[in-house]
């Protein structure tokens, strides 16, 4: 009988989100992809949680989840090992439990930010085969367009498809966001044919924020000197009117702005109080979204 594998390192790992304070979105290119102009926003919470074992010797990855649907050998969290693995060498024996609290399908990056966390992780413990940032970002890229984002923890602005970044202040030290995630689901791919479809017809402009949040001089509110926009929420919306009546919910209760984030289904506001963020919370529970409070 063998003797279990050794045990040298057990790891709680908080894994965060993001919001777009801003998305704006080019013509689809003839590859199929589109350029974006977005400004993504890192949030402590809702994040997800993964605890790590690391085991003597190498080995493979024995992932679980408490979402039994992402165990699969397409998720990205193992598409990360094995395409770090392939690269460097480094392939250590690991067993993983992910705990999922960031919504799936919700625009908040939970899946990029999985795989970007395994990735840091790896290679933080690679030795001699230690990845340099350049050659780090291009294994993210090659994951997902999202994923380098979150090799980083500060606001950025991003640009192609999302792998240009630049990091920015986004001048938003001690708000609060609060994140509300709807039931409904938003396909990316959809969303992006949709977009391309109302552009097409005159009908249909698109790319029009239908709602908008003011300050206190009866001004767009601007985040880094520029209007907050997405132009996913004129289709969105369209197609599911319940998410655009979470937007006109949390500017009501006092958002100074609210958005869509990505494609959706999640909207967040932006409150310059913990009171006020915690009230617009309140009245927002319990009525079908989940809801969220992350302080910046």
């Amino acid at each position: 009988m063998g003797l279990m594998p050794h045990c040298v390192e057990e790891t709680a790992i908080p894994v965060p989100c993001k919001v777009n304070l801003r998305l704006a979105v080019g013509p689809r290119r003839a590859d199929g992809y589109h350029d974006i102009e977005t400004l993504f926003l890192p949030l402590p919470e809702p994040a997800d949680v993964f605890s790590i074992r690391r085991f003597e010797g190498p080995g493979d990855i024995d992932f679980m989840c408490s979402d039994p649907e992402l165990e699969t050998d397409d998720n990205l969290v193992m598409r990360a090992y094995r395409a770090y693995a392939a690269a460097t060498g480094h392939a250590p024996r690991l067993e993983v439990m992910l705990k999922k609290r960031i919504p799936h399908g919700a625009g908040l990056g939970g899946g990029s930010s999985d795989a970007a966390a395994m990735l840091c992780y790896l290679n933080e413990r690679a030795g001699e085969a230690t990845l340099g940032a350049d050659a780090l970002g291009r294994l993210a890229l090659a994951l997902g367009a999202d994923v380098p984002f979150f090799l980083q923890d500060s606001p950025a602005l991003a640009t192609g498809v999302g792998e240009r970044l630049v990091p920015v202040d986004a001048g938003l030290g001690g708000w609060h966001v609060v994140v509300a995630c709807p039931p409904s689901r938003v396909n990316t791919a959809w969303a992006y044919a949709a977009l391309d479809a109302s552009r097409a017809s005159p009908e249909k402009p698109g790319a029009q924020c239908l709602t908008r949040a003011f300050d206190d001089n009866k001004k767009p509110f601007c985040v880094t000197g520029a209007p907050m926009r997405n132009d996913f929420e004129s289709v969105v919306f369209a197609a599911h009117p319940e998410i655009g009546r979470v937007k006109e919910r949390l500017l009501a209760f006092g958002a100074a702005g609210a958005l869509l984030s990505g494609t959706g289904s999640a909207v967040f506001g932006l409150f310059r109080t913990r009171h006020a963020a915690v009230v617009a919370m309140a009245q927002l529970s319990g009525n079908g979204p989940r809801v969220f409070l992350a302080s910046l």
